[in-house]
């Protein structure tokens, strides 16, 4: 089925071949839709099922950090070893991720979301047996080492979603602006979803039963999301391509390298955002400690996450002479002011309003930051550079995650806020760079 397409590089299916007439009218910017028809135009793209799939496979990646946080928290009393285990997943993700993005991109996403499926199923495994099969101490080199396999293993569905998209509307660039919308969205419900389980299922029945979620996730919904037909739309440019069609293989091999002064713009924006959120998560569980509640700190921040998750998805509305740097710098300025408002609240009233007021700016910085990623990757190393910027969320989550719980251990829940405004503070200064990396990057092709 594939063999037509052109290896390492984004090849369109049938649905995407045949626009409606409406979505080729937008795309020249005349008769446009309804409201929500821009995001009707995804499910022609790639159907329904695909919608359907990809939303909830990716939950199990935004419950891993905080599920390790609540459990070892839990079994151990100590927010320290908490962070340190969610910290060993998100370098486990940083290491991993990459390599799967980088094996996808040559040997096809089917196989390696298959074999990564299963690992991960048995990391999550070995995690459990070991945080509750040995003492506290005795036992933490094996749920650390337990932590960075799951990380390194998770599935990424969302990475390789966007290549999938990236493909699906490479000759319709509002389907594509609205399809990165709807991608950082469902990241952003998927993490207000994801420590929301993770707060109710801890709280009401046991630490463990959100890894049980992510098994039973990770071992339907990952296979068939590697199954669905889309992932015909990317062909992979390894030895077997090769054989069948040396020449565009080639000439896919002979396209520009990475740029990695680039590209680390937006990774290192990623790693920034991460940070913001490990760091606000682990302070609101230090918050939610001090009322006797600190498993629902997940709870606490699904609210950011809601706000976050409305404002991705206004991206898709924004008008499009606003460009991706100047966006990246007015909302990481925005976040910055509303994260310095975290350290007031003393009552749990108070911290709902301004955890809704912070996430307004969230969802809209990681929208710019991937749209800014897609610019500099080259086309036949998507599934590289797109897993880069996510597993740059989960190692900065990771590293905000361990750096709160130390400074909420010692200084209180008030400080280790302290460590969400230093990430917010690093994404405003990032912008400045994105918008450097904007006018000089040659492969820029911004709306």
């Amino acid at each position: 089925m594939n063999e037509h397409f052109e290896p390492g590089i984004p090849a369109q299916t049938d649905a995407g071949d045949r626009p409606s007439g409406t979505a080729e009218a937008d795309a020249r910017g005349g008769n446009p839709r309804k409201t929500w028809g821009r995001y009707a135009r995804l499910a022609e793209l790639a159907g329904l099922s695909f919608l359907a799939i990809g939303f909830p496979a990716r939950l199990p990646l935004a419950m891993l950090t905080i599920g390790a946080l609540t459990m070892v928290t839990a079994s151990t009393g100590s927010y320290a070893l908490g962070g340190f285990a969610a910290g060993a997943v998100g370098l486990g993700s940083a290491l991993g991720a990459p390599l799967l993005g980088y094996l996808a991109d040559r040997n096809g996403q089917r196989p390696v979301l298959l074999l990564s499926a299963a690992v991960h199923t048995i990391a999550v495994a070995l995690l459990l047996l070991a945080v509750y099969a040995s003492p506290a101490d005795a036992g933490m080199p094996a749920v650390l080492a337990a932590s960075l396999a799951v990380g390194a293993s998770c599935p990424q569905v969302s990475p390789m979603a966007r290549v999938r998209w990236m493909a699906l509307a490479r000759h319709d660039k509002r389907a594509l602006d609205t399809a990165l919308s709807y991608e950082s969205t469902a990241d952003e419900l998927t993490f207000v979803l994801g420590p929301a389980l993770v707060g109710l299922l801890a709280a009401t029945v046991a630490p463990w039963l959100p890894f049980a979620l992510v098994v039973l996730l990770t071992v339907t919904l990952v296979p068939a999301f590697a199954l669905h037909r889309t992932v015909f739309t990317v062909a992979p440019i390894g030895r077997k391509m090769e054989r069948r069609h040396p020449a565009a293989v080639a000439a896919a091999r002979s396209r520009p390298p990475v740029n990695w002064l680039y590209t680390s713009v937006p990774v290192l924006g990623m790693v920034a955002m991460g940070m913001f959120f490990g760091s606000t998560q682990n302070a609101l569980s230090a918050f939610g400690g001090t009322f006797g509640a600190a498993d629902s700190a997940g709870l606490l921040y699904a609210l950011l996450g809601l706000t976050s998750a409305f404002g991705a998805l206004s991206v898709a509305y924004w008008p499009a002479r606003w460009n991706h740097a100047a966006r990246w710098i007015v909302c990481g300025g925005t976040m910055a002011v509303f994260t310095a408002l975290l350290q007031l609240p003393t009552e749990v009233a108070p911290m709902i309003l301004i955890l809704l007021l912070v996430g307004l700016p969230v969802g809209p910085t990681m929208v710019t930051i991937f749209s800014i990623g897609t610019v500099v990757a080259p086309k036949n190393r998507l599934g590289t550079v797109m897993t880069l910027l996510a597993s740059g969320v989960v190692l900065g989550s990771a590293l905000g995650s361990a750096a709160a719980g130390a400074v909420a251990e010692s200084a209180g829940y008030s400080a280790a806020f302290i460590v969400s405004l230093g990430a917010a503070a690093a994404l405003f200064v990032l912008g400045f760079l994105a918008a450097v990396v904007r006018r000089k990057a040659t492969a820029v092709d911004q709306p």
